[in-house]
Order: structure tokens, then sequence, then C-alpha cells
């Protein structure tokens, strides 16, 4: 039996070319079938152009050659709107600028109701932010960003909810007034400046004279007070200066009468009268310093006597104690006195004289008025 020898292929052989060309084939088959997904997105499926399903993250089997996946990011997006001129409702020429963040929330919708919803969704918001800024005077569109914000996403979620995409934010980035208006605005800005530090300086200027006129009135009534107040005190001065003058003049007559009493009553005592006339003034004088001096109740005619009360500068300068010497010599003349009457008594009892006499005597012991005159028959 004869044995077959096989040859080995040659390079330009058929077999080896029909062989190399399947290999490719399949190659290429495998490659169309599997269909690899990014975790971030979706991939719309479609079969000789007509929709099929969303193909998830991950590995898919797709039928080869006649299909096409479409991929959607699901992630955030963020779409710069281009600076857009406009014109605000005071007239006042802006340019703004602006960054929409949005995101895909159907992948189908996505595919099928917009062809590209980036630049749908850019082209809506450059339109909606003129608009919006139309509408606004030129101060709002400079100080309140976030209800231009608000709107601009206001007017974007209906149209961009149709199309499977959610606007999530809007932040308008800078508003920029014309040149023109940009000086005005500073003319403007520094005018106001000016007018509060005006106002600033005349309220200060106001205050200052106000607390002047405060500080010059408190002043003043200070002045007032004190000048009152001295003259108060001066005349408060001449009052007590006055009363102790008069009291000092009283006491100082007095002090006379009383020492020309006791005079008197020294040189009656050395007499060999036995009639003695006291008058009321010293005797009154007399109780009062008594009671003043020694606290002793010296009464005239049923009533207690009044003392004069001096402080003890006032002692001091008229001389009132003196006054303890002259009632103790006064004590001692009426006890010469009464010596004088009893002997005087013992005498007239003793004599024997034909003519009939009546004596009466003022005894200062025995509750007699002072001042009134005792009558006697010698």
């Amino acid at each position: 039996m004869d044995i077959l020898a096989l040859e080995p292929l040659q390079v330009g052989d058929p077999l080896l070319t029909v062989g190399a060309v399947v290999l490719v084939v399949v190659a290429i088959t495998v490659w169309q079938l599997v269909e690899i997904v990014d975790a971030y997105n979706k991939g719309a499926l479609t079969v000789f152009g007509e929709y099929r399903k969303l193909l998830e993250p991950g590995l898919n089997i797709v039928p080869p050659f006649v299909s096409r996946v479409y991929t959607f990011d699901m992630r955030t997006q963020t779409i710069d709107v281009p600076s857009q001129e406009a014109i605000t409702r005071d007239n006042s020429p802006v340019t703004a600028d602006a960054v929409v963040y949005i995101r895909v929330m159907d992948a189908k919708r996505a595919f099928l109701e917009v062809e590209d919803y980036e630049l749908a969704v850019s082209n809506l918001a450059q339109t909606t932010l003129r608009a919006v800024i139309g509408d606004m005077e030129l101060d709002d569109t400079l100080s309140r960003r976030e209800m231009i914000n608000e709107r601009i996403r206001t007017e974007l979620d209906e149209p961009t909810d149709e199309w499977g995409i959610r606007v999530e934010s809007v932040e308008v980035r800078e508003v920029t007034p014309s040149q023109g208006v940009k000086g005005a605005m500073e003319q403007q800005t520094s005018a106001e400046r000016r007018r509060r530090a005006m106002i600033l300086e005349a309220q200060g200027e106001r205050r200052s004279a106000i607390e002047k006129a405060e500080g010059d009135k408190q002043s003043n009534i200070i002045r007032a007070q004190g000048e009152k107040q001295s003259e108060i005190l001066e005349a408060q001065g001449d009052a007590i200066s006055t009363v102790l003058r008069a009291r000092s003049a009283e006491s100082m007559g007095e002090r006379a009468v009383i020492d020309k009493g006791m005079e008197t009553l020294a040189e009656i005592g050395q007499s060999e009268s036995t009639t003695f006339v006291l008058p009321q003034e010293l005797s009154s004088m007399v109780g009062r310093y008594g009671k003043h001096l020694s606290g002793s109740d010296v009464k005239v005619d049923g009533q207690q006597l009044e003392s004069l009360e001096f402080d003890a500068e006032t002692r001091e300068l008229i001389g009132l104690d003196d006054i303890a010497e002259i009632i103790g010599e006064i004590e001692s003349t009426e006890m010469d006195i009464e010596a004088m009457e009893q002997e005087a008594q013992a005498i007239k009892e003793g004599q024997d004289i034909g003519m009939g006499s009546a004596s009466s005597t003022t005894d200062l012991d025995s509750g007699a008025e002072p001042g009134t005159e005792s009558e006697s028959d010698t």
C-alpha cells in the first residue's frame, strides 16, 4: 500500500488564502458581536437603523455588522454658555455669560427626541439669558444674581424635560456693563460717596454743636448753683453774725445791769436801812442766768422763766460763764440782808417808843413779787 506524502502549503496557495480570510472574518465577527459599555455610560442599540434597547454598563452581545451603539454619559455635564450681549429694561447694554450644569436622565429620549442635546441646551440657555436680562433693570442685573440663575433654570426645565435632560443649576458668571455705563456708574458712585461724606460731616458738626451747647448749659447751671449757694451761705453767715451780735449786746446789757445791781445790793447791804427795792428786770435776769448755769427752776408769778441758750463760742464771747460768780455774790448778799433784817427785828421788839408804828418789809425768800415795795413805819 502506497503512503501518500503531504506536501507543505506554499505561499499563494488557495487553501492558505481562504483560511486566512476565514480567520479574519471570524475575528471581525467576534469583535462586532461584543460591545463593552463603561460604568458611567449607557448605550442606545440600533439594528438596521431601528432602535432596539439600551445597553447597560459591562459586556453586551449585539448583532454583528448590522448594529450600531450610541453611548450617553450619565454624569453631570458642564455646558459653557458663550458671552451674550443684551439690553436691559432701562436701555443699558451689558454683556453676560453663564455655565449650565445638566444630567441625562433618560438616554432613550435623549437619543430619539433631540439631535444633539448639548448643543440644544447651549443655544436655549443663550436665548433665555438674553431674555431674562432684558426684562430687568441694570441695578437688578448687577445685584440680583441668584434671581437671574433661578429664572434661567426655570425657563430651561420645561423643554429639556422632553429631551430626558435635567438642568441641575445655572450660574451667571459675570454681567459687564458697557464702558459708557461704567463711567456713569463710577461718577454716580463718587457723587454718592461725596454726598454721604457731606452728610456725615454735617451730622458730626451738628452733634458737636449740641454737645458744646449742652456743656455750656451744664457749666452755666453749675456756676449759677455755686453762686446761689455762695449767696445763701453768705446770707446765713450775716444772719448768724447779726444774731450773735444781738445776743452779745443783750447779754452784755444784762450783765451790766446785773453788775450794777450787785454793786447796789452791796451798798444796800452795808446800809442800816431795812427797806429794799429790787427791780423786776434784775430778778428776772438773775433767775434766767441762774437756771441756765445751774439748772434751777426760777419762777416769777408762778411761771417758769425761759433761759437763753448759747453755744460754746457765744458763751465764751459774752462771758456767760462768769455769771456763776455773780450769782454767788447775789446769794451771799441775800444772806447778809436776812441777817440784817433779823437784827432789825430784834432791835424793834426791844424798843419802847410812844409813837406806834407799823412796818412791813419785803423778803425775797417770802415769795413776794419782785419789783414791788414793802412799807414799814419807823
